[in-house]
């Protein structure tokens, strides 16, 4: 599995939380967050999206499991929108493992992704979330990110 390491820098995000299972769901506020960006001409090339699952579906009800997906704004954006929240990523050191973007993938890229950190000596900071990070290029190539906080 292909592993490189990052330091995220700190960003500002606009989102829009999902409460529930995993899964389509989370396509349609994909879809709802692209909308909103592109209406508001923030979606192009340079663009990175984010998901983050906030909570493991094995510990926490199917339904009571958060979902952000998130769109990286500039310091100085105005967030004028009653279903938009603004937040913020912390940034540090992360391991990222480049991934073709389909569910198959994805699954596998969960099972393999845990031990490959501590075969290399790398430990998960619990204090950071687990970014799914879709850049516009990368996506167009069917390839997204998934970014574990490390230390």
């Amino acid at each position: 599995m292909n592993m490189e390491i990052e330091n995220i820098p700190y960003c500002r995000i606009a989102y829009i939380r999902q409460i529930g299972p995993y899964g389509q769901n989370n396509v349609q506020i994909m879809e709802q967050l692209k909308k909103w960006a592109q209406s508001n001409n923030l979606l192009n090339e340079e663009s990175i999206i984010l998901g983050i699952a906030h909570d493991n579906p094995k510990l926490v009800e199917p339904q009571n499991c958060r979902y952000d997906t998130c769109l990286v704004i500039s310091n100085d954006y105005c967030i004028n929108n009653d279903y938009i929240s603004e937040g913020s990523i912390l940034g540090g050191k992360y391991a990222v493992f480049k991934i073709r973007h389909t569910a198959e993938a994805v699954q596998k890229a969960w099972l393999e992704i845990f031990p490959e950190l501590f075969k290399h000596g790398y430990h998960l900071d619990e204090t950071r979330p687990i970014l799914e990070r879709y850049r516009i290029k990368l996506i167009n190539e069917h390839y997204c990110a998934i970014c574990v906080p490390i230390h």
